[in-house]
């Protein structure tokens, strides 16, 4: 049995035709991105989506430029190139090329469950997504309690358990790594 709709939900459903909704043709794609990366808000995703397009709108300028402009154009391939690379979203710093791949999925895995799958500090992204949020990890000196941070390059050695963790003592004991001082704490 279901229940009577009150007033405003009655209003709302008046114009939405539910037999015949279909899904928006790329949303499929998202929704499968959302998932895999287990990004919690669309809208990050929306952003990232957003700044992929503008680096490989700003590469394909760059590419575009005469050649009378040759130093000037060297000079921003390589700013930008150190700066994507500086962030991990290229692999390396030749040439324009890469960057044309730079896509939302590239932001996706530097955000900070990706990375810690793939330091091996967890099993899955699911697991890592709660570990973030419980607060089991840290970043240099912080505990990180947001999982759409974006790690770059630099920061990506000091990703370690926060020092109140258990998970870390759990790592310890297991590994017979446990100090006696940490015994006492």
């Amino acid at each position: 049995m279901v229940r009577k709709l009150k007033y405003h939900e009655q209003k709302l459903l008046r114009r939405l035709e539910l037999v015949s909704w279909e899904a928006a043709p790329g949303n499929l794609a998202e929704v499968r991105a959302l998932r895999r990366y287990r990004v919690g808000r669309r809208e990050d995703y929306a952003r990232y989506k957003a700044l992929a397009r503008e680096v490989r709108a700003l590469a394909r300028r760059l590419r575009d430029l005469s050649p009378a402009s040759a130093a000037f154009r060297s000079r921003c391939a390589a700013a930008l190139l150190e700066k994507l690379y500086a962030l991990g979203l290229v692999a390396s710093r030749r040439s324009l090329a890469v960057c044309e791949r730079v896509s939302a999925a590239s932001f996706c895995r530097r955000r900070l469950p990706c990375l810690l799958l793939k330091l091996r500090m967890a099993q899955n992204v699911r697991h890592a997504v709660t570990f973030v949020e419980q607060g089991h990890v840290r970043v240099g000196p912080e505990v990180i309690t947001d999982p759409a941070l974006l790690v770059p390059r630099a920061m990506e050695d000091f990703i370690t358990w926060a020092d109140a963790s258990r998970l870390r003592l759990k790592v310890l004991d297991y590994n017979q790594e446990r100090d006696d001082f940490d015994l006492a704490a």
